[in-house]
């Protein structure tokens, strides 16, 4: 078969079979008359052999070794090829995130979208002083995409602070991809969106920080107790009184407690979980001293009634605070 037909039948053009030729890929095994090349059915097999190499990425030299020395392992060439893919996938795929990122900017020009590229290389860059620069630039310009990511990863409590001030004017976005970073596998992380999250105006934040009450991470289910506390959203009450009772945070989640204490029904409520966990079994003294001492920032009366059982109660620590606090009440 002569070469005209060969690149009709394989695809392969005339040009780059000479050129698999002139690297020793494919010989023809004879010619004709005329000189001709002419390509026997095994040529032909060889040519389709080359093709579909190279379909899974192999070069040219790496297809002749491989063809050549058909009793060499692919294992290894073949895993190369894996991590050179993961590689370029991760590069375009970096590509593309920030592509989106300088869309979402809305660049009025050129001048525009070289503002943004470098906001996002000063946030990206390993130099504090710079992302803390970045942070505190114009908000419009730095992408809320690209101020989350920052947040989640940033390390330095200054530059944190000012990526969280930055993504609180931010205006819509930011709470909906913060809650995404709940679901990270990296305590640090879910704790820097909890955070976060704390610190967004009341409203689609609060949402989120209600659901994350419910988070199997205790350290994101206090975090959200406290900001809605701070809210007064009574749904944290139950976390609150577990941090209390636990000694995580307990003296802010009390301060939470007396906060929420506002109205009459909320205090009675309060006051009424206090008492039912001191009286389980299971708690344990130094925890029923912390639910007691939390008693003290609970107005009304049936806070009042707990503290006067408690003053007659049978560990000396809890009725000695809880007749401190009576004496309090009663001076007040």
């Amino acid at each position: 078969m002569l070469i005209g037909e060969v690149a009709r039948r394989s695809g392969v053009s005339a040009r780059m079979l000479r050129h698999y030729e002139s690297l020793g890929l494919v010989q023809p095994s004879g010619r004709t008359g005329s000189g001709y090349r002419e390509y026997a059915a095994e040529d032909i097999r060889r040519i389709f052999q080359i093709e579909s190499l190279r379909s899974l990425g192999l070069s040219l030299r790496e297809i002749g070794r491989a063809l050549d020395d058909p009793g060499s392992a692919p294992s290894a060439l073949v895993g190369d090829l894996i991590r050179q893919t993961h590689e370029r996938i991760a590069a375009e795929t970096e590509l593309l995130t920030q592509l989106r990122r300088i869309e979402a900017a809305e660049p009025g020009d050129w001048e525009d979208v070289l503002q943004v590229v470098a906001l996002l290389q000063a946030l990206a860059s390993k130099s504090a002083d710079a992302r803390q620069r970045a942070a505190l630039s114009p908000v419009a310009e730095v992408p809320v995409e690209a101020l989350v990511e920052a947040v989640l990863s940033e390390t330095e409590p200054n530059v944190a602070g000012a990526l969280r001030w930055a993504l609180a004017r931010s205006g819509d976005g930011g709470p909906a991809l913060l809650a995404q970073g709940l679901d990270s596998p990296v305590a640090a992380v879910r704790e820097r969106a909890v955070r976060s999250l704390a610190e967004l105006p009341d409203g689609e934040a609060t949402e989120h920080l209600r659901a994350a009450l419910a988070h199997p991470d205790a350290v994101v289910r206090g975090v959200a107790a406290l900001a809605l506390g701070t809210r007064g959203v009574a749904e944290g009450i139950p976390t609150l009184i577990d941090m209390i009772e636990q000694g995580r945070n307990d003296t802010d989640a009390a301060d939470a407690l007396s906060v929420l204490a506002s109205d009459t029904t909320t205090a009675d409520r309060i006051a009424t979980a206090l008492v039912d966990r001191l009286a389980h079994d299971a708690t344990e003294p130094p925890a029923r001293g912390r639910l007691t001492q939390a008693l003290a920032g609970i107005p009304g009366a049936t806070a009042s009634r707990a503290l006067v059982e408690l003053s007659h109660d049978e560990e000396r620590a809890v009725a000695l605070t809880a007749t401190y606090l009576l004496q309090l009440r009663a001076a007040g």
